[in-house]
């Protein structure tokens, strides 16, 4: 029926942006069934959070571009104060867990203390940040794990033909690049949809 085909519409803005994964995509999917039970206020306030979100990946991604071209173009040491894992985990809204996970795939390596502590520079911290935008960008771990060996040589890194997926060369500035394009047309889309809700629920 009617309420049937304007869910299906709200589906498709909401999902058909590439990087629709994890909880991006559990956040969407709330909004479809929601739609679809004919609780549109509720399905609006929900795309609301929803914008936000998406409004906050970008941020990341954008941040994350600006951290891999300082390393194509001016490698250099960074040394900071150490953090705990659980310092970086709030700090850049990451579940320790999924820190601790990368670690144990070889994807990043924490330096330790005099006492035997892990502590976490700014260098760790922005190769995290990098981590989390590649993984969006559904890049596996063993491409990752190439740029992170790349990472960890004296030289400059170069990081093109490291993240090399399907016989395409890729940089990390142009994966990012395609992350925000993704993310932007993932947010008109959202727009689109609290447009939709609010039509709905003005004509009921």
């Amino acid at each position: 029926d009617d309420i049937h085909l304007f869910q299906l519409k709200i589906a498709r803005f909401a999902f058909r942006c590439e990087i629709i994964q994890g909880s991006i995509r559990k956040s969407a999917r709330e909004i479809v069934l929601l739609s679809g039970q004919k609780q549109f206020l509720k399905a609006y306030e929900q795309a609301e959070k929803h914008l936000l979100h998406l409004n906050k990946e970008y941020e990341r991604a954008v941040e994350a571009a600006e951290i891999a071209e300082s390393w194509l173009y001016s490698p250099k040491e960074i040394q900071s104060e150490g953090l705990s894992r659980q310092q970086v985990a709030e700090k850049i809204q990451l579940h320790p867990e999924l820190i601790r996970n990368w670690e144990r795939n070889g994807l990043i390596t924490i330096p330790r203390n005099e006492k035997g502590y892990r502590v976490f520079t700014e260098k760790e911290i922005n190769m995290l940040k990098v981590i989390r935008v590649l993984r969006m960008a559904h890049y596996s771990y063993a491409s990752i794990l190439r740029l992170v060996q790349q990472a960890k040589m004296a030289h400059p890194i170069h990081v093109r033909k490291v993240l090399n997926i399907s016989e395409n060369q890729e940089d990390i500035v142009y994966v990012t690049d395609r992350l925000l394009i993704s993310l932007k047309e993932a947010i008109a889309d959202t727009k689109k949809i609290l447009t939709m809700l609010r039509e709905k629920n003005d004509g009921d």
